[in-house]
């Protein structure tokens, strides 16, 4: 039976902490990541690919970058479609202007750049928060759109403004450009998840971790502990740049392959990340994962019922797929404000004494 402690005895507070106490929930994730990586790949269409695993896998890295920055240190952003875009134009300069460079390394050089960019744009957040903070933040959004927009030197002066990604190989196999296979961007885009996600889980369980949480918690009272704001806030800027630029890089290398930046990087992009977050659970890990399938899983689950079973027009489905989507965001607002990654911990707690009463 699963979630049984019966003969689960720790030796050590490591051991008594780890992510996966139990032994059968490591064995049930460690089974669930070798499906992923060793059978995925083989049975998964072009659809399921490029449709709802790619995406997924993108959107889950972006809502751990802003899972770290909002959830973690409680600073609000509505910037994250802008950083988004300053790690796709990145990676697009980075492609072309350094052809020789692999893929993987041209992405984190782009959440590097978003990382510098996320600090300067993080600045204001020692003198203010909360609202201020948020409109400081969309006003990094509206700001970098019209950079792009502005400087063709950004595009390489292409006349529609829009930038391609260039074919690149990994071991001789395409994962960018318009002849690589599907299954190739999903395994490159589930290493840098699967790789960053474990970065992001032990970042948040150190010391660093704990200075965004005291900062989230109780700025003053933080500061006064000997926690610097200096160092605790811009340190989540840029380690959420950081990944939200490699989203971005994802979003525009390995998904999209092609993108203008008000149309893939607009005002929306952020506000799905942050329903995302608070969907999914703020300052959880798991959290970023289930609100990044909750916002781009059900749409497409939606569409399918609507379109391919009822045979409603496009335009009338997509319209309700937007209130159905609305309203279940204010209903799981109302009924579990701590996200879905609550009720995933509340269902394990119950699990682990059933059948006995609680």
């Amino acid at each position: 039976m699963l979630y049984r402690e019966a003969g689960d005895f720790k030796t050590s507070y490591a051991a008594d902490q780890q992510t996966f106490p139990i032994k059968s929930e490591r064995y049930l994730f460690w089974a669930f990541m070798a499906f992923t990586f060793l059978v995925v790949p083989f049975i998964a269409d072009d659809y399921w690919v490029n449709s709802i695993l790619v995406p997924l896998l993108v959107w889950s890295m972006v809502a751990l970058g802003l899972n770290i920055l909002t959830g973690y240190c409680g600073q609000v952003s509505l910037g994250t479609g802008g950083f988004m875009a300053v790690g796709a134009f990145a990676c697009y300069k980075l492609m072309t202007g350094f052809p020789e460079l692999n893929i993987f390394i041209v992405i984190l050089l782009s959440g590097a750049v978003t990382a510098g960019v996320g600090v300067l744009f993080g600045l204001p957040s020692l003198r203010i928060k909360g609202f201020y903070l948020a409109v400081a933040t969309l006003a990094a959004q509206f700001f970098l759109v019209w950079m792009f927009n502005k400087f063709a030197w950004f595009y390489n002066y292409s006349a529609s403004g829009q930038i391609t990604a260039p074919t690149r190989t990994v071991f001789g196999i395409e994962v960018t450009g318009p002849s690589a296979p599907p299954w190739a961007a999903y395994l490159a885009c589930l290493v840098l998840v699967f790789v960053f996600a474990w970065v992001a889980r032990n970042l948040t369980r150190g010391r660093i971790g704990r200075s965004w949480m005291a900062m989230r918690d109780m700025d003053i009272a933080a500061e006064i502990m000997g926690v610097s704001p200096l160092y605790a806030k811009l340190s989540a800027f840029a380690i959420s740049s950081f990944y939200i630029g490699m989203g971005g890089a994802m979003l525009f290398s390995l998904y999209l392959g092609a993108a203008e930046v008000t149309e893939a990087f607009g005002i929306e992009k952020s506000f799905s990340a942050l329903f995302m977050v608070i969907i999914g659970g703020l300052g959880s890990i798991l959290g970023s994962f289930l609100g990044a399938a909750f916002i781009v899983l059900f749409p497409v689950l939606l569409k399918n019922i609507m379109v391919g079973y009822f045979g409603w027009p496009t335009d009338l489905a997509a319209h309700f797929q937007i209130m159905i989507v609305g309203g279940l965001i204010i209903f799981f607002l109302i009924v579990e404000p701590h996200g879905l990654a609550q009720l995933w911990r509340l269902t394990k707690e119950k699990l682990r004494l059933w059948p006995f009463p609680y």
